[in-house]
Formats: C-alpha cells, structure tokens, sequence
C-alpha cells in the first residue's frame, strides 16, 4: 500500500492542534477503500475499510469498527487495522465529523461519537457492496482515548457530563479541564446513552472521560473488553480515566498496564517528517521501543477478537 501524501497546510493545521486530547497523524497507510455514507442528522461520514486476503469468497467474516481520539481520522490506527485485515477480519474505521483534523468544532462533544460508529455498522451490514460478506452477529470495537469513550457507550455505559465538570472544579489544571476552559460542553445536546447491542467485544486503549459513566450502567456491561492504559500517561491523568471503567464493569475485563508508555503511544510509529513537526504526538520516553509495543500490542488485540468474536 502506497503511503498518502501529507500537504504542508496540513501540518500546519495539526500543530496548531495538538494540545487535543489525541490527535491522530493523518500520514497513513492508505485503506483498502475509501467511501462516504449519509448521516441521517445532516452530512456526510467518511470512513476506510481494509480487507482480508480472499475477501470476496463469499464466506461471511467477523467485522471489528474502530473509532479514532480527538482531532484524528479514519487512518490513525493503520497499522492495527493491518494487523485485523491480516488475521482474516474486515476493518471499517471512520473519521467523526466534528472531531477530526479538518474540523476540530465538536472535539468535546463526545456523546454524539457512538452514534456516529453506529451509523458505520448499519452500512457495513445493510448497504455495504464491497467483495466481503460480513458476519453480522460478530462484530467487535476498537477506540483510542475519546474513542475509547465512544466505545465504552456501545458496550453499554451511560455517561453523563456532571461528574467531569466537578472533577474540573477539583482539577482545573489538568489537562482535559483547560480543553473543557476553552470549549465548554453543550449539556443541552449530551446524548447519554449510545449502546449497540450488536457490538459482541471490544477494545479499548488509553481511556478517557471515564468518570462520566454510571456506576449502575457499567455493572450492566458483559461483553469481553480488553482494556489498554499507558503506565506514564501524561494526558489523561490515573486514576480518573481508565480506572473508573476497569472497576466498574460487570464482566472483569482483560487489562494491560503498559509500564512507561506515554498517552500516544498507541498511535503507530510516526514517519520522519511527522515526528519533525509534531514532536509532541510522537515522542516516547527514552527506553520506551513504541515499534516494538506495537508488535506485541496488535499481536494481543488480533486474539482478543479471535477469542471473543
């Protein structure tokens, strides 16, 4: 797969940018296909899919969604995506709009995001005419920081907004409060509740905005879940994030701490020029071989949806 071109207005844009919870390189392998679907609510969703060898077989296939963090895209999570379509699953991944590189204009209104995967997984399963059948009762999710949010509501989590601003009453210093000093929530339009019954298993890694889930609708969630956290996560600050959800959940998740890892670490390793112009998204602490995490990371999230779907 041929790698995209980044335009230099790109990275301008980006680097103003970057002090979002997670923006997500859009330097990235390339998608097997590339489409847009309606939004019922207004707009267009553009999103990737990437196909296993042999796809067109005819032989129905497990579907995993992957939802990106702040300011990202479709391509964040390329080489997880790889790894997927490598081991036989059909990867759709879209890029939520308001929340993406181009548009930064709804990054904090996050409830609206489960819906948006929601929508994917109608036209993965209804309208979908690409070569791969999709086997509609195995269907997995995968979400990075905001995106571990908008997957944690598909597997059943009620948020609700309150708790976030009182923690930002308490911590007006960290880091998603001075995001929330700058663009305020729309309590008006919080959508609380985003379950999907059809996503079966789930992945979620460096976790955000965890506080915001009800105790009573966490119990209620049974589904497998692999959770991911990194040990040294400067952004979203232990043990307001992850903790919340591994405790909370109804079914004991299968949880990773990975000693040493930064909050982007689980974004792929950045190319040369991406790592000039945003040193902040793509540095690790020294000693920390993201490359190498990368392997193990994809090689466990691959069994986790062999296991589990």
């Amino acid at each position: 797969m041929s790698l995209l071109r980044r335009p230099v207005a790109l990275i301008a844009a980006l680097a103003a940018c970057v002090t979002l919870v997670s923006a997500t390189p859009a330097l990235a392998q390339e998608a097997d296909r590339v489409f847009r679907f309606a939004d019922p609510e207004g707009g267009e969703i553009e999103a990737g899919v990437w196909l296993p060898e042999g796809a067109g077989d005819g032989v129905p296939r497990p579907l995993v969604v992957i939802s990106h963090g702040n300011l990202g895209s479709f391509q964040g999570h390329h080489d997880t995506a790889e790894a997927l379509a490598d081991a036989g699953f059909v990867v759709a991944a879209l890029t939520h709009p308001g929340d993406n590189w181009r548009d930064p204009s709804r990054s904090i209104q996050v409830s609206d995001r489960p819906r948006h995967v929601s929508l994917l997984i109608d036209h993965m399963t209804r309208d979908w005419t690409g070569p791969a059948a999709i086997d509609s009762a195995r269907i997995g999710a995968f979400g990075f920081s905001a995106g571990a949010f908008t997957v944690t509501a598909l597997a059943g989590g009620v948020s609700h907004p309150a708790p976030l601003l009182r923690h930002c009453e308490v911590h007006p210093e960290q880091f998603l409060c001075t995001l929330l000093e700058r663009q305020p929530i729309d309590l008006a339009t919080w959508r609380p509740n985003g379950h999907d019954p059809r996503v079966k298993a789930a992945v979620i890694a460096g976790a955000a905005f965890g506080m915001t889930f009800t105790a009573d609708s966490l119990a209620e969630v049974r589904i497998p879940i692999q959770m991911w956290q990194a040990g040294d996560d400067e952004i979203l600050i232990a043990p307001f994030h992850a903790e919340p959800i591994r405790d909370g959940l109804g079914r004991r998740p299968e949880f990773h701490r990975i000693d040493g890892a930064l909050h982007h670490d689980f974004l792929p390793v950045c190319p040369p020029e991406l790592a000039a112009s945003l040193p902040q998204l793509c540095r690790s602490q020294p000693g920390f071989d993201r490359a190498a995490f990368h392997q193990s990371f994809n090689r466990e999230v691959v069994r986790f949806f062999h296991e589990t779907l």
